[in-house]
């Protein structure tokens, strides 16, 4: 009706790549991936046009249904998910999101694959947990070379097949995690699942219940289970190689805060077959090798998440005025926008040295695996726990249109708590970093040497490197200091970086803000003389 005349709103945010920025091209180049570029964004502005957006809406509003029988009667446990799901799943997997860079022999091929995956995360978050468990279990499997040989090649495939078939008769495999029980939680030790010898071939039968299984209907499934040798690693297929299903039963299906179009599961073991894979006893640390995969996808979820809130904040300010001037000009909320945008850059270009140290250490650099093992502890730590106070405050750039479904933010928001509890929560993380400083000494020394990279540039930087020195040097209430430790090693491995590489308007207002105390206690309170225009310039959008 002609009553009013909409103005001032916003327009429609689809059509752009929102993770293209600076801190992303520049780490693709400096960590060897530069030849991605062009398929990463491409894959950006698949993710945000809007066709995609309306399908991860679809898939979050009508999350997977369980069904335990057939019309007959008979028992299949089976999920049922929107045909866009699979839309979602298959373009993910055709991108090599999943298992392919372990096949790739290209320098960078993890790189490419990490920058990939922060950019199709933008359609939805929900897919991508079976798409980084098939990534993560990969290396877990190599434990057990006759599995690996078996089965490598068609998790790293890039033909996907939803079908519950018998494995070898697949084009491609996707595969999950079934570790925690509901009397242990991240005390694994605690399982209480059996695991029976069933003959020759490693061949075990499980009986038990687990209370996380992420994506049921995956293919194949890493488990822990009480061997006669103690706490071992199975693999466990949905259906067996004789083509019937595995005594693998479906009890319910998790109702979560987020993370909607992705199917989390309790399930019951009834004699299941499992292969054993890297020695009985050796479960903890077999299963390791995977959960290090899934902790670097936790932390590119956040990286790429403070992404997204960020763009949804700058669009939103760019296009809205208020008191006579655009949001995005007003100093109040540029100092916000800058800070948050600091914050990303900040992430993002942590993760991608992360994930450049784990293409090297693909490729045997000893060194770069030793400094991947502290850097990936404190940084899936420190980027989960900073993700959703982020995404809180880049929802209230947006005002109350921010806490309406229909912005996407109240989704971005429900998803930032989950990789802050995904694969540890916050004490299981700092409380393995402590372990990694007390046991691995060649890890702790490649970690420190990539601090000294930055030294002598900035003598705030120099003097908190000295303090955590200083801290780490008294090993009095470690566990009670565990947190702010991790943090400082955290904030300290993100300002290294930044002094090293970043513009010097990035560099100086991370080391003034969050080394030198130049700040306040929640986004927006950088020192007025950051350069907060040269920020939000590295950070604009299309």
């Amino acid at each position: 009706m002609p009553t009013h005349e909409v103005t001032n709103q916003v327009p429609p945010i689809t059509g752009t790549d929102l993770t293209a920025h600076a801190a992303l091209d520049e780490g693709l180049e400096r960590e060897g991936a530069a030849w991605a570029r062009d398929e990463v964004h491409e894959l950006g502005r698949l993710a945000n046009s809007e066709q995609w957006q309306l399908t991860g809406r679809l898939t979050n509003d009508h999350p997977p249904v369980l069904h335990t029988h057939d019309r007959h009667g008979n028992r299949v446990d089976e999920v049922e998910y929107l045909p866009q799901y699979h839309d979602l799943m298959r373009t993910a997997v055709e991108h090599g999101l999943h298992g392919a860079p372990w096949a790739d022999p290209r320098p960078g091929a993890h790189v490419a694959r990490a920058a990939k995956r922060s950019a199709g995360g933008a359609a939805d978050a929900g897919h991508l947990c079976p798409i980084s468990m098939t990534y993560a279990v990969v290396p877990a499997l190599r434990a057990e070379p006759s599995l690996a040989a078996r089965f490598e090649p068609l998790l790293t495939s890039r033909a996907y097949d939803p079908q519950l078939r018998e494995p070898s008769s697949k084009p491609g495999l996707i595969a999950g995690m079934s570790m925690t029980e509901k009397q242990g939680g991240s005390d694994v030790r605690a399982n209480t699942t059996r695991a029976v010898p069933a003959g020759a071939d490693a061949t075990f039968r499980l009986t038990g219940h687990k209370w996380f299984t992420s994506a049921p209907m995956s293919d194949l499934f890493l488990t822990l289970a009480q061997a006669p040798g103690g706490l071992s690693c199975f693999a466990v297929p949905r259906v067996m190689p004789d083509g019937t299903r595995n005594a693998f039963a479906i009890t319910r299906l998790k109702d979560k805060l987020g993370n909607k179009s992705n199917a989390s599961a309790e399930v019951e073991y009834d004699g299941a077959l499992g292969w054993l894979v890297g020695g009985e006893g050796r479960g903890v640390s077999t299963i390791i090798e995977m959960v290090n995969m899934t902790r670097l996808d936790c932390s590119l979820m956040a990286a790429s998440g403070m992404r997204l809130a960020l763009a949804h904040a700058l669009h939103h300010a760019t296009h809205r005025r208020a008191f006579g001037a655009r949001l995005v000009d007003q100093p109040a909320m540029t100092n916000v926008l800058a800070d948050l945008a600091l914050e990303s850059e900040a992430a993002t270009t942590v993760v991608m040295r992360i994930a450049g140290a784990v293409d090297r250490a693909a490729g045997g650099d000893r060194d770069e695996a030793l400094f991947r093992r502290i850097a990936l502890s404190v940084t899936k730590y420190w980027l989960c726990k900073r993700l959703a106070g982020h995404t809180g405050e880049a929802l209230e750039c947006l005002g109350g249109n921010g806490y309406v479904e229909e912005s996407g933010m109240p989704r971005l928001y429900r998803e930032a708590p989950l990789v802050s509890i995904w694969e540890g929560s916050g004490n299981v993380a700092a409380l393995d970093t402590l372990r990694a400083l007390g046991r691995d000494a060649a890890a702790v020394e490649a970690f420190f040497g990539e601090l000294e990279l930055a030294a002598g540039a900035d003598a705030r930087y120099d003097d908190a490197l000295a303090l955590l020195r200083k801290e780490l040097a008294d090993d009095a209430d470690l566990q009670v200091r565990a947190r702010r430790l991790v943090e400082r090693m955290a904030v300290l491995l993100q300002a290294s970086l930044l002094v090293r590489y970043a513009t010097p308007a990035v560099a100086d207002a991370f080391v003034a803000s969050r080394l030198d105390g130049d700040w306040g206690f929640a986004y927006g309170t950088l020192p007025a003389r950051a350069a907060l225009g040269a920020i939000l310039e590295r950070n604009r959008l299309e």
